[in-house]
């Protein structure tokens, strides 16, 4: 949105009209950079400065399972879910990795290898998060094999489900529908289950749980992420798919992700400066902007959400989730359609899904923010939109 950044409050009308109908809005890609406001108000109380002499080795501490987690880190990661209350990290072991998706694949890898019977199905249920389809995929490993939609398995033998609660692309709190413990493993993805995407209605307890620094403050550009793995053995499996991909994580994004995850714990209570509060409302604003153009016409759905008791506000409060699963109440190709009033977005056909579905980030900044409502607002009758 360079062209609206640069407008100025005295250009007429007409000039913010041009400027809105002019620039192609990239909302397909979850970059989450709808926070960086509350960092830049932070000012230098989370600026690290690492001397040239300093991280050099490959190694953190040898006695760990995963030797290249900084101390420091692991500290802060407990310290955050402990004062959150949404992971039990108690008796885990806490294995750091570049983003969640390079620990999905490590996760598939350990569990996978494991397993006396090859290749283990790897499912999720629809609508699943596009990019597990590619990590389950690319390498066409013969440990694993995509499966697709978890409510529709029905294959013998070993199986991994993937379970994103809150789910990406739809914002619903999920649990796992394949019912064959004793053949199956489960994955769980809680990259959206902090409270200014959802209510935190209990400290979840798994055996594999993913969390990724990116979706917690939007500092994506970090790469850093976390699993929390009680069995030892596959903690072990998971780092030695970490050693032979990259031989470890950057020593200086868990620097920076370890200062600014302790800042987190610091001022959450504090309602002036706590993120969570910050993101909440900002969170909370958009979605209430986006719902009201949507019931304004005919064109459009969008998920409900029940309201919950939130432990971590201590008050009851709605879920407003990192995407838009945003449907079109006709059969329709609604990413081209989208595209041709400049709108990327996901395609639900991508996600398993219909392609009268797709995903919209609400994580972008706020001027390609109301560039893509005043844009859907423009849309009012879905009569009138049919080619």
């Amino acid at each position: 949105m360079i062209g609206c950044e640069n407008s100025k409050k005295s250009d007429s009308d007409s000039n913010k009209e041009k400027c809105l109908s002019d620039d192609v809005i990239n909302l397909d890609q979850g970059d989450p950079t709808a926070f960086q406001e509350y960092w830049m108000k932070m000012k230098d109380r989370c600026t690290v400065v690492i001397p040239g002499w300093d991280l050099m080795s490959y190694f953190s501490d040898t006695t760990n399972v995963c030797w290249f987690l900084e101390p420091e880190l692991e500290k802060a990661i407990k310290a955050l879910h402990g004062a959150i209350g949404n992971a039990a990290t108690e008796e885990r072991y806490i294995v750091v990795g570049t983003g969640s998706s390079q620990l999905c694949q490590a996760a598939l890898f350990a569990l996978s290898s494991l397993s006396e019977v090859k290749p283990v199905s790897i499912v999720a249920a629809v609508p699943y998060y596009s990019t597990y389809v590619e990590e389950a995929s690319y390498v066409q490993s013969l440990l694993y094999k995509w499966e697709g939609d978890a409510r529709t398995f029905d294959k013998n033998g070993p199986y991994i489900e993937l379970v994103t609660s809150p789910n990406n692309p739809d914002g619903i709190m999920r649990e796992p529908v394949v019912n064959r413990r004793e053949d199956g493993k489960v994955i769980h993805d809680f990259a959206y289950y902090w409270p200014h995407y959802t209510p935190i209605t209990r400290r979840q307890d798994h055996d594999l749980m993913l969390f990724t620094f990116s979706k917690i403050t939007g500092h994506a550009g970090s790469r850093i992420g976390w699993a929390l793995v009680k069995d030892i053995e596959v903690a072990k499996k998971m780092v030695q798919y970490l050693t032979i991909n990259s031989i470890g994580v950057s020593k200086e994004s868990q620097t920076r992700a370890t200062t600014i995850l302790n800042e987190l714990t610091k001022t959450c209570r504090t309602q002036s400066e706590s993120f969570f509060d910050y993101g909440y409302e900002k969170m909370k604003s958009r979605w209430e902007r986006l719902r009201e153009v949507v019931e304004s016409g005919d064109a459009f759905t969008l998920p409900n959400y029940p309201q919950a008791f939130c432990n971590f506000f201590g008050k009851t409060i709605s879920t407003s989730p990192a995407f838009a699963w945003l449907g079109y109440k006709e059969e329709r190709d609604l990413g081209s359609f989208l595209k041709e009033k400049k709108v990327l977005t996901r395609g639900g056909d991508r996600c398993g899904c219909n392609k009268k579905y797709v995903r919209v980030s609400m994580l972008s900044r706020d001027n390609d923010f109301d560039v893509f409502i005043h844009r859907l607002a423009s849309i009012k009758d879905r009569k009138c939109n049919q080619p």
